[in-house]
């Protein structure tokens, strides 16, 4: 028999967390060990109930969600966070997704969708209710475009080019070979992406390429 989902709910509203309890209560492959009210109470619950899935709200008295998911996931960072909130804003969402939670979902979310969440973070899946992830997207497309009008320094085709093999983790000479160029001119152009870019490390230029799918463009 597969085991379930142990479910931990952290909610100030004592309805909200028995309506969330017969809610789940009729899935099969979810079993809510737990309820607290304040997020002081997360990681007593947390060390004797072994919940796989925390349901964490963002607004509690004593101490909020934010700080309960940093605190739970220093001393457990194989529990799962998922923020339950009514607050559509981006500036949560990011900051729970930087404290290691595993999604956000609108309490305005219907049960499916919640079930869903739940089911996701629990095989360490990110999960994003719908409407938060066009707003997400819509606001990640308005700063690319923004930092392109700031003038973001954009690699030639070449530059490019020795992005997409460092990645793949040539090394100078075989890039060189590779390339029918010289290992000096290599390095030249390596220097020359960090002094445009602003980066100082390989990984770096890598990480900033994937950032902006510059190795999508070849």
């Amino acid at each position: 028999m597969t085991e379930k989902i142990r479910v931990l709910i952290a909610d100030d509203h004592a309805m909200f967390r028995e309506g969330l309890q017969l809610l789940l209560k009729a899935v099969p492959d979810i079993e809510v060990v737990g309820d607290v009210s304040d997020g002081k109470e997360i990681i007593a619950a947390a060390e004797a109930l072994k919940p796989h899935v925390v349901l964490m709200d963002i607004n509690m008295p004593g101490m909020n969600g934010l700080k309960a998911t940093e605190l739970l996931k220093n001393r457990f960072p194989d529990m799962h966070v998922l923020a339950l909130t009514m607050h559509r804003s981006e500036e949560y969402f990011i900051e729970m997704l930087k404290l290691g939670a595993s999604g956000y979902v609108l309490k305005a979310s219907g049960t499916e969708q919640l079930v869903e969440a739940i089911r996701e973070a629990a095989q360490g899946e990110i999960f994003l209710h719908p409407d938060m992830a066009s707003e997400v997207l819509r606001d990640f497309a308005k700063r690319l475009r923004s930092e392109d009008k700031a003038g973001r320094m954009v690699p030639t085709h070449r530059e490019k080019q020795i992005l997409r093999l460092l990645a793949e983790g040539y090394s100078n000479k075989e890039i060189a070979r590779r390339l029918h160029l010289s290992s000096s001119t290599i390095h030249s152009h390596r220097a020359n992406l960090m002094k445009k870019l602003n980066i100082s490390t390989q990984h770096g230029l890598i990480r900033y390429a994937r950032r902006y799918r510059l190795l999508d463009q070849i």
